[in-house]
């Protein structure tokens, strides 16, 4: 199999090694070369073109947000944002995703083993699903792998059917790549007073909390980083942290979420597939599911859950996916009821909770 070139783009000497070791590990990707800032880049490029760019943003001579503008309204290439997360970092990265890139991975933490080998599985998975991601042109402007875990070790599977069908429904989704830009066009199309939404995007620590921001000031419903039992309400979405795991519970006629820790699920944390189990077991026939444009199969079996437990289910179609990996997943495992285009999802959630 051809295997995924990468040029790794990164001021810091101590980030390329490091980069270069981690993906060097997965016999998926080769390192193509390395460069110190995006003139560098540039002339690596002349004599061959990567499949993948890694993009660190503040660097000398020409920053990565200027360099990313030139290669998505010249000759797009995947790119995937490496950022260290400080406040203004994660602004910064968000505003990456708006003009072209395909993902956002964390700079690794030097020193801490765990931490390490948790972050050779998200940077390799980024990598893979930027190989395969979909790109417009914008105008000018060998480590062993840790198991791969279910849900099970956060939440079990329930031992009977969830509660009876109530007037109070739940819409819970689940996104990854390209799944920034599929929930502004999912979230901008609700009235005020649309049903509760609870969302798990694939997002590293230090990110959520901006990109909640962003869209809470463009949307006319209000979206925040969720904190540990905060209400789940009409006319509010809350997004995962990054690096926290989040489920749906309920208290007599409330529901809430809970933020907890723990290891990574079907590779990732906040995982899907967590939200979904509980989604099935707290939520039931009032719940409606959602899976979006995202590589891997996290929230594949949480959706055949929440089906089962007779949950509206809905997966977005290839055609408007940027990888198809996640919702073709969840088909292919029979969790759907329907597959739709992502322009028509929300008038179909607010038809079926209506």
């Amino acid at each position: 199999m051809k295997k995924i070139k990468v040029l790794i783009v990164d001021d810091s000497a101590v980030v390329r090694q490091t980069m270069a070791d981690i993906l060097a590990s997965d016999p998926q990707i080769e390192v193509m070369a390395t460069a110190a800032d995006p003139f560098i880049a540039a002339e690596r490029m002349k004599s061959d073109v990567p499949d993948v760019i890694t993009l660190d943003v503040e660097m000398p001579r020409m920053d990565g947000i200027t360099f990313l503008q030139k290669i998505m309204s010249q000759h797009p290439i995947p790119v995937v944002m490496c950022s260290t997360l400080t406040e203004n970092g994660s602004e910064t990265a968000m505003k990456a995703l708006e003009y072209g890139a395909v993902e956002i991975i964390q700079k690794p933490k030097l020193g801490t083993k765990h931490f390490l080998e948790e972050s050779r599985v998200r940077i390799c998975d980024a990598i893979k699903a930027a190989s395969q991601a979909r790109l417009r042109k914008i105008s000018a402007r060998p480590h062993a792998v840790a198991p791969k875990l279910s849900a099970d070790v956060i939440l079990e599977k329930p031992a009977s059917r969830a509660m009876i069908q109530t007037t109070e429904r739940v819409v819970v989704v689940g996104a990854s790549t390209g799944g920034t830009e599929a929930l502004r066009v999912f979230l901008e199309s609700f009235p005020a007073d649309c049903p509760p939404i609870v969302i798990v995007q694939h997002m590293p620590e230090g990110f959520t909390r901006a990109f909640a921001q962003r869209l809470d000031g463009i949307c006319r419903i209000s979206v925040k980083e969720a904190a540990d039992n905060d209400s789940v309400i009409r006319g509010r979405a809350l997004i995962a942290p990054g690096n926290r795991h989040m489920l749906l519970k309920r208290s007599g006629a409330r529901y809430y979420v809970e933020i907890k820790d723990g290891p990574l699920v079907s590779r990732h944390r906040p995982s899907v597939d967590v939200l979904f189990r509980s989604a099935a077991r707290y939520a039931g026939k009032n719940a409606v599911g959602i899976i979006m444009t995202g590589m891997g199969d996290d929230g594949a079996s949480g959706m055949r859950e929440m089906k089962d437990a007779g949950a509206m289910t809905i997966a977005q179609d290839e055609a408007s996916c940027v990888v198809f990996g996640m919702p073709n997943e969840a088909i292919k495992r029979g969790g759907t009821v329907k597959v739709l285009p992502l322009e028509s999802i929300a008038a179909d959630v607010i038809r079926h909770c209506s």
